[in-house]
């Protein structure tokens, strides 16, 4: 492993190999980025892929073969290597290996790149299908926001007015029933109540932003058009909250487990490439 850091004079930016984790997003006086201290949660802002959430029993099926896969894929563990660096850009690679075909049949090649411009980072995710099929998968963030304060003093403010229906998640899986967080607003003042069941867990919001504030006027923008889900997430009394777009959906307690029929999955031709963006932008 190693850290690779990029700084255009108002944010500093750090991300680890392994992963091609940010470890650090930094002004001048403040971290924005949870420290990974293991009393609460070791990781900062792990990647998601191929999958986002859990399957049943880790495991599912394609062509007719069984496959094991671990909740959220095994990107945050693989060592990426540095595609591109310049001033103001780190890109990050990774593709299929021996191991990763044991548990994934595709050949792909993932581009993680960091842009910085002005007070924002803008992250993109590239996959291409360097494969002789048509692959499947999902891809999501999970980056945590450093709350000294308690997130109780946040609030998050939605571009959209929004009805809060969150999913209820059954361990790593979703059982379909929802429960009502809030209703006909905006807003959603953080509660660490929210989080005894896990993760708040959104389908098809109607917003593509979402601003987390504390009451002293830090300010942490997050725009996530095309991300069809958004999950919100920390610990009991854990000084972060997790502001997660994803494109894929853990499994439901009645999935089939075929992967090409998965909710949420991202079909991709062989030779394609697709691309997701999402940008972060820090006021403070």
């Amino acid at each position: 492993m190693s850290i690779k850091t990029i700084t255009n004079g108002i944010l500093t930016v750090s991300v680890d190999t392994i992963g091609a984790e940010i470890k650090s997003i930094k002004n001048m006086n403040e971290e924005f980025i949870w420290n990974g201290d293991k009393k609460y949660w070791a990781n900062s802002a792990p990647i998601l892929f191929p999958i986002c959430g859990g399957l049943i029993n880790d495991k599912y099926t394609f062509e007719d073969k069984e496959y094991t896969l671990e909740k959220h894929g095994f990107v945050r563990k693989k060592e990426f290597q540095l595609y591109e660096q310049t001033e103001n850009n780190l890109v990050f690679l990774l593709k299929d290996d021996e191991e990763t075909l044991k548990q994934y049949p595709f050949n792909f090649e993932l581009y993680i790149s960091f842009v910085l411009k002005n007070n924002s980072v803008v992250i993109e995710y590239k996959v291409k299908n360097s494969g002789s099929k048509n692959m499947y998968y999902s891809i999501g963030s999970h980056e945590a926001y450093s709350c000294p304060e308690g997130i109780e003093e946040y609030n998050i403010k939605f571009d959209k007015i929004e009805d809060f229906k969150s999913y209820i998640l059954d361990g790593n899986l979703l059982n379909n029933q929802t429960i009502s967080v809030l209703e006909n607003t905006d807003t959603i003042n953080l509660k660490y109540d929210y989080f005894k069941i896990d993760a708040l867990v959104f389908k098809n919001l109607k917003s593509t932003k979402a601003v987390l504030k504390n009451k002293n006027g830090k300010k942490i923008t997050l725009d996530f058009d095309g991300f069809n889900y958004f999950l919100l997430w920390t610990k009991p009394n854990a000084p972060y909250i997790c502001l997660e777009p994803w494109r894929g959906i853990p499994d439901s307690v009645n999935a089939n487990g075929n992967l090409t029929e998965k909710e949420g999955i991202i079909k991709l031709e062989k030779g394609k490439t697709s691309i997701s963006t999402h940008t972060i932008t820090f006021e403070i």
